[in-house]
């Protein structure tokens, strides 16, 4: 065989198989890209969008199902795709076909993620820059160079066993400590199909629809189009 010839082969078999989010994200980006999109302003997806992606790549071995459960988390919970949610937005499914609209109820949802999501992010900004002022101090006045040391000076206007007034800072964290939200679990008779539900995922709890009722199991599904299916007993009241 020659060696030209060993190097033909299928489309499926020169797919690599993929190792990460990101690969998979990459990879859904070019078999759909009616669909998915890696820049740019994103697409809402339809909503059962997996079980779509399932069965077009039944046959495909590039990506398995649970990777395409974490890369769909990961792009509907992008700051992109949060912000492309709006009131009268269509779906789109693989094909980049339009479908059913975005409410305003989805849309109050999304923006309530993202401006969480951006919370979250700006505290871990300001820890990262405390821990590196931790690690790195600036100097002092006594370690620069040329410093003078002079005699202590009292502060002007202030006269003998006078103190200055200094109102205790209060720690950060202490000044943004909100109570908690308190979740209240609901009742077995109130889990119905079509009905709203509250799902723990995570440190905010999220807004979901009932879809299916199996004894104990409950498949709800997400503003963002995510179908999950969990235990009645993690459920709350919306």
């Amino acid at each position: 065989m020659k060696k030209s010839e060993a190097l033909m082969t299928t489309p499926t078999e020169q797919h690599v198989k993929a190792t990460s989010v990101k690969d998979v994200l990459a990879y859904l980006s070019s078999q759909f890209p009616a669909c998915f999109s890696l820049t740019g302003e994103a697409k809402p997806l339809k909503i059962g969008i997996f079980q779509d992606l399932a069965q077009r790549l039944e046959q495909d071995t590039t990506v398995s199902k649970t990777q395409l459960r974490q890369a769909l988390r990961v792009y509907t919970s992008s700051w992109r795709y949060l912000e492309a949610t709006k009131v009268g937005v269509a779906r789109v499914d693989l094909d980049g076909v339009t479908g059913v609209v975005i409410d305003e109820a989805q849309a109050e949802h999304a923006l309530k993620t993202l401006e969480e999501s951006k919370a979250r992010a700006a505290e871990k900004r300001k820890a990262k820059i405390a821990e590196a002022k931790a690690k790195n101090p600036q100097p002092t006045a006594v370690d620069k160079p040329g410093y003078k040391k002079t005699a202590n000076k009292k502060p002007a206007g202030a006269s003998k066993g006078t103190k200055v007034n200094q109102k205790p800072v209060k720690p950060e964290a202490e000044q943004q400590a909100k109570p908690a939200v308190q979740l209240q679990p609901v009742a077995a008779e109130h889990v119905v199909v079509g009905g709203k539900v509250l799902l723990k995922l995570g440190q905010s709890p999220m807004l979901a629809t009932v879809l299916e009722v199996s004894k104990d199991d409950v498949t709800v599904q997400l503003g963002s189009g995510m179908v999950i299916k969990t235990r009645q007993d993690s459920l709350y009241l919306a």
